[in-house]
């Protein structure tokens, strides 16, 4: 017996297949394009679905016993359909720039933070309620021959099982889900003009939406039985498969975002919530919540720095059988573990410190608390000595003070993590793990898994089609820890000297640039 999971990116789907032990057995990859103008960010979802056949072909191939298939997606981009699923328009990204004038007239409507209690989110156009109140207003021909609105795990859901449902974490995203009612909200589709007919019933987070259709059988090589899983936005499905299942375990993302996931056993204060722009979504336990502090460029600036000043450096990584970015970590320590005499400087017995740059990453814009899509980087403290090893420490450090910038400001908001869970190809990095303990002063336990979003869809699916019996058992044969790092008193007081000038960056540079 087998499980596969189906996790729907931005640019690319793949689909991965587990034992019942757990094992990751391979998994198929595709991707497809994205069109980007001026005025418009969309995406063609013939081709995401083209793309998601293909690849559940090449696993069923493979693996003919797979018994449940789960389905998670990124969040807010929507498409509009006629009744049998097919699309009437490109779908609409969540970095669409349609719809903020829509999301200023919600605003006036019902008040920001009225939005914010109801929905969970502080008003944004990028959430897919303002996106369909342009849509209805400047393609209405459209909008009148619509019969489903779909995000894209409701989309594949629906074309596999010609079910319509949505789970809860997912719908949140569309800033017209109710967190507290578990519904559609009928105030704010009220206030948008948008009916609420055309929306996917809710459902709980990994809810089974029934077996796949005959139709479909040969476009995926499935068989008919196999149970069909909606299970939840993909943010949600990386802290399951990070075994993050109570408010003491907060989940670090080191991936191309780096995303802090902290849980709460109680509706957060929302108010507060409000001020750093920070979701608060429906966790996979009754009555538990997630909250979503990130900044866009974790992994992503890391890989940049590489890129941009390290390409040369290939070779001799090659020799040495490392990546660049070890080498480049090796070559800052060895730097500044020794003086120009060649003997080791004294560092308060350590061989690494703060760079003395200061790098602002928002390379990309900036995330929580800021959400504003204009600001731009900045690397502060370069001299003629400065190396590429020197940025790119200085890199690692930038996005570890604003992942410590967004946990201070989640500060009084309920959090009541102890230690965090780190996935993804960051928390390969046992510097930057290391790095990261310290400044925030927390322990920070390194999981094997790179795709914790991948696991965290096949336990939920598991634990739908009775492979495990809850996520508990789930997550002893799929969570799988590596090393513990601990926060080092005397480093935390030195990254803090450094902090306390950092925090000043954005106020600095912002009416600069």
């Amino acid at each position: 017996m087998k499980i596969a999971g189906l996790d729907i990116g931005t640019t690319g789907c793949k689909c991965t297949v587990f034992d019942e032990l757990g094992n990751d057995l391979g998994k198929a990859y595709r991707d497809y394009p994205v069109k980007r103008s001026v005025g418009s960010h969309e995406i063609d979802v013939c081709a995401v679905m083209d793309g998601v056949y293909a690849v559940i072909r090449k696993m069923a191939a493979r693996f003919p016993d797979i018994a449940g298939l789960g389905v998670t997606s990124f969040g807010e981009t929507f498409v509009l359909t006629d009744a049998e699923g097919n699309p009437l328009h490109p779908a609409m990204l969540y970095t669409d720039p349609r719809g903020a004038e829509e999301c200023r007239e919600l605003k006036e409507k019902l008040g920001e933070k009225k939005i914010a209690h109801i929905t969970g989110l502080r008003p944004h156009e990028m959430y897919s309620i303002s996106k369909l109140m342009w849509m209805k207003k400047h393609q209405p021909e459209i909008y009148k021959k619509a019969r489903h609105v779909f995000l894209m795990e409701d989309y594949v859901v629906f074309h596999l099982t010609r079910k319509a449902q949505i789970d809860y974490s997912l719908a949140s995203r569309t800033m017209a889900f109710d967190i507290c009612g578990l519904d559609w909200s009928d105030q704010i589709l009220e206030a948008a003009g948008i009916d609420r007919e055309l929306f996917s019933a809710c459902v709980p987070t990994g809810s089974i939406a029934g077996t796949i259709r005959p139709e479909v059988v040969a476009k995926t090589g499935l068989q008919e039985k196999v149970k069909i899983v909606s299970v939840s936005h993909d943010q949600v499905a990386a802290a399951v498969g990070a075994g993050a299942f109570d408010a003491k375990v907060a989940v670090d993302g080191a991936g191309t975002v780096e995303c802090l996931t902290p849980i709460y056993a109680e509706m957060p204060d929302i108010d507060k919530m409000f001020d750093g722009y920070f979701s608060v979504v429906p966790y996979v336990f009754p009555g538990t919540y997630v909250a979503y502090a990130f900044s866009y460029t974790g992994g992503a600036l890391m890989q940049w720095c590489v890129e941009t000043f390290a390409g040369e450096k290939q070779g001799r990584a090659d020799e040495k059988g490392i990546s660049v970015n070890e080498l480049l970590e090796q070559e800052y320590q060895e730097k500044h573990s020794e003086g120009s005499d060649g003997h080791s400087k004294d560092l308060g017995g350590h061989t690494e410190g703060p760079s003395g740059m200061l790098v602002l990453p928002h390379f990309a814009g900036a995330a929580t608390p800021y959400m504003d899509t204009g600001s731009k980087g900045a690397i502060l403290g370069l001299t003629t000595a400065s190396t590429a090893a020197d940025i790119y420490r200085g890199c690692m450090e930038g996005v570890s003070y604003e992942m410590y910038l967004n946990y201070r400001a989640l500060a009084g908001s309920g959090i009541r993590f102890e230690k965090l869970n780190a996935t993804g190809g960051g928390a390969h990095s046992a510097v930057w793990m290391q790095m990261k303990a310290d400044v925030l002063n927390l322990p920070i336990t390194a999981l094997k898994t790179v795709d914790a979003g991948t696991v965290g869809s096949a336990m939920l699916t598991g634990v739908a089609t009775g492979m495990f019996r809850d996520l508990k058992e789930a997550a002893e044969r799929m969570v799988e820890e590596t090393v513990t790092y601990k926060p080092r008193q005397e480093m935390h007081e030195k990254y803090m000297r450094v902090y306390k000038r950092y925090r000043k960056v954005y106020d600095a540079v912002r009416p600069l640039m």
